[in-house]
């Protein structure tokens, strides 16, 4: 018996992760494929992950545990994205898909462009498919309608979607009109092992407050220019510890000039993933201020370390995204600060949110994508045409050529086959054939 039929004979699954998004870039996206990879492997899983070239760092790399990358040679286009081209990606993902032996293909992120090319490559060729959304979207802005139709397009034809939580499967299904019977809730974990509290809990002498995240427009960096200014007025005894890079960092920089407070506000830059625990532990609260969050690691990775952060009723803090009320909200957590048992809280965390939880509901997920039936081209096409007047009609278009390209790329392959045949055997001039073995 083969390798690959032995394993699907018990049931075990070979899968392609697929995103823009992973190692050496730094996020939460990045953090939920390597460890739900590592703990599916742990379970008797193959996995293979798909990604983008970054810098110099192209080909096949293996990680922690043999976890084989294919960090493909497109560079990154617009925001770690690389450049759309439809059909540019279908040899090198058919081949990897083929050359894998691939049963299941998971794709992570409606920002990613790779994710939507392959899990519409990998329908064209019959493979299952499961979608991840990691983010929340909106409906009347410019970029997010263009982006709900995408949306709309890769999910007609998905076997399975898995949204990291309630909020985010409503937001998806509203988004891409998917039946909400297929999609699955499986909220994002923490590596406890990595993220714990500081051995001696810190004085309450000095309150220190950490911000980690991306300084961007959507992560509220501009509330924290408002907010931190006015938390240094009203309480001399706090500190700000920033982590994190991006076009808002400018604007922070300049409000620690104009209000004086250098030395009460750390600017550390990107932190790597691996120092954020050493970072977080010299904190008392952790301060999220993103205007949209589908399930924020960083908020499990600081409660792991004892944080007061945002979590179950007795160590929340709840504000809207408006100065005053995060100023009040701070206050309020200030206040708490007592009341709070970081190792206490670590355990909660460690109870609540592990990857080898969410690896067992995802395997659950794939069982279930797996178990649908196969459908073809002209079964499917329906599904496409639902999608709109115009859009519906041009996926379909969309599809078709895909599908005429797949066959092609199926075709070349079988003359290449019969002519590197024809030139190993050679016949001789008494009638025999000689094999010949190319170096």
């Amino acid at each position: 018996m083969r390798p690959e039929d032995k394993m699907s004979h018990q049931g075990k699954h070979r899968i392609l992760m697929v995103s823009d998004f992973f190692y050496p870039n730094f996020g939460g996206v990045e953090n939920h494929i390597y460890y739900l990879s590592q703990c599916l492997m742990k379970l008797g899983h193959k996995v293979i992950v798909m990604t983008h070239a970054y810098g110099n760092r192209s080909g096949v790399r293996y990680m922690t545990g043999g976890l084989k990358v294919y960090y493909v040679p497109w560079k990154p286009f617009l925001m770690q994205n690389t450049l759309p081209t439809f059909y540019g990606t279908l040899p090198i993902i058919r081949t990897i898909l083929i050359r894998e032996r691939i049963t299941l293909v998971h794709g992570h992120q409606a920002f990613s462009t790779l994710c939507h090319e392959a899990l519409m490559h990998a329908r064209t060729m019959g493979y299952k498919v499961v979608f991840t959304d990691h983010s929340l979207y909106g409906f009347a802005d410019v970029g997010s309608i263009h982006m709900n139709k995408v949306l709309q397009f890769t999910l007609a034809d998905v076997s399975q979607a898995i949204c990291v939580s309630h909020t985010s499967k409503e937001n998806t299904v509203l988004r891409s009109g998917l039946p909400p019977e297929r999609v699955f809730v499986i909220p994002n974990a923490v590596d406890t092992a990595m993220f714990k509290p500081a051995p001696l809990r810190l004085s309450n002498h000095e309150i220190v407050i950490v911000v980690i995240s991306r300084l961007v427009y959507r992560k509220g960096a501009d509330l924290l220019v408002e907010v931190i200014p006015e938390v240094c007025r009203l309480h001399q005894n706090v500190r700000f510890i920033i982590g994190g890079d991006g076009p808002k960092r400018v604007r922070l920089e300049e409000m620690r000039e104009k209000h004086s407070i250098q030395d009460r506000v750390d600017m550390l830059g990107a932190v790597p993933h691996a120092k954020v625990q050493s970072v977080l532990v010299t904190g008392h609260i952790f301060l999220n201020s993103s205007l949209t969050e589908a399930f924020c690691i960083a908020i499990l990775e600081a409660a792991s370390c004892g944080l007061l952060t945002v979590l179950p009723d007795d160590i929340i803090v709840l504000a809207e995204p408006d100065p005053n009320d995060m100023v009040m909200a701070i206050t309020k957590a200030i206040d708490l600060l007592p009341q709070i048992d970081p190792e206490e809280m670590h355990n909660r965390i460690k109870k609540l949110y592990s990857w080898h939880d969410v690896a067992k509901r995802t395997e659950i997920v794939y069982d279930r994508a797996l178990k649908c039936s196969n459908q073809s081209l002209i079964d499917r096409l329906p599904r496409y045409l639902s999608c709109g007047a115009w859009a519906g009609k041009l996926f379909c278009m969309v599809m078709i050529i895909d599908f005429l390209l797949w066959r092609l790329l199926q075709l070349w392959q079988v003359l290449v086959s019969y002519c590197n045949i024809n030139c190993i055997l050679k016949p001789r001039f008494n009638g025999t054939i000689a094999i010949y073995v190319e170096p």
